[in-house]
């Protein structure tokens, strides 16, 4: 897209995990149309690539270059940093987006090996990027990580409460190392979403996506739809920029009034 005034990521680099679809393509996008550069951290290296591709013919064509790694691992968030700064002189913000959701359900037929996916995928890429990444933000004395959570966490509902559980622990993470890290000049924070326009909806819905089950879902949600992709960027670009420099340690809902109910 044509930009007549900088935008308000312009300058900054940053890295987005599991940006190759749904939400994290919905942050990619916002970021850079906002003028920041990305590393597209992703376990598919092809989702990655096509979402990178699509900026290629653009005045964008540099700012998103794919990092194929899981989050889960330690060794990768150490290289996903390297590669950032080799290729883009820094790093200013880290967007912690990919996870997983099991199929909605009786929490005890949920099958443990399932319970354990939750729990690895959706907590523990916290612990390594803190573990990588809070380092070099210190040093440098500024830097910015946005967590997403869920609304099931301030609000947990049957049936996904192993779900729930763990963006329970990605929002309490995210206040701890916000004041943590905070004297350092380092800001936390954790955007709650609704649920959202991506491809989790039929697990969310107990396996099967139908007409009559979102229409359940979105009577709960005063302002009548689903989140979007592009909601969630642009809260993210808002936590992420400068105009959100005294904010930090928040779980904030981009639920539609959810969380009213």
């Amino acid at each position: 897209m044509s930009r007549n005034h900088p935008g308000r990521l312009e300058g900054k680099v940053a890295i987005v995990t599991g940006a190759g679809m749904g939400l994290g393509e919905g942050i990619t996008r916002k970021f850079i149309s906002e003028g920041a550069r990305v590393l597209l951290f992703e376990i598919s290296f092809s989702h990655g690539r096509k979402v990178a591709d699509s900026f290629a013919d653009g005045e964008d064509k540099d700012k998103a270059v794919v990092f194929q790694g899981d989050v889960t691992e330690l060794g990768d968030w150490e290289r996903a940093l390297q590669v950032c700064v080799e290729m883009f002189g820094k790093l200013d913000i880290v967007v912690n987006n990919a996870g997983v959701v099991h199929r909605s359900g009786p929490s005890h037929e949920v099958p443990r090996s399932e319970y354990d996916r939750i729990m690895h995928i959706n907590v523990s890429p916290l612990y390594q990027s803190a573990k990588v990444i809070g380092p070099y933000f210190i040093k440098q004395r500024h830097g910015v990580f946005v967590n997403i959570s869920s609304i099931s966490a301030p609000r947990p509902r049957p049936n996904l409460v192993w779900y729930a559980g763990s963006k329970g622990a990605v929002s309490a993470i995210s206040k701890g190392l916000a004041a943590e890290f905070g004297p350092s000049g380092v800001r936390v924070n954790a955007i709650c979403p609704v649920v959202a326009e991506t491809g989790m909806v039929a697990s969310v819905l107990g396996g099967t996506d139908t007409v009559e089950g979102r229409a359940g879902l979105t009577k709960a949600i005063p302002l009548g739809r689903f989140a979007t992709p592009r909601d969630i960027g642009n809260a993210a670009c808002f936590l992420a920029s400068d105009e959100a420099d005294f904010i930090t340690g928040v779980e904030l809902p981009v639920d539609g009034g959810r969380a009213l109910n």
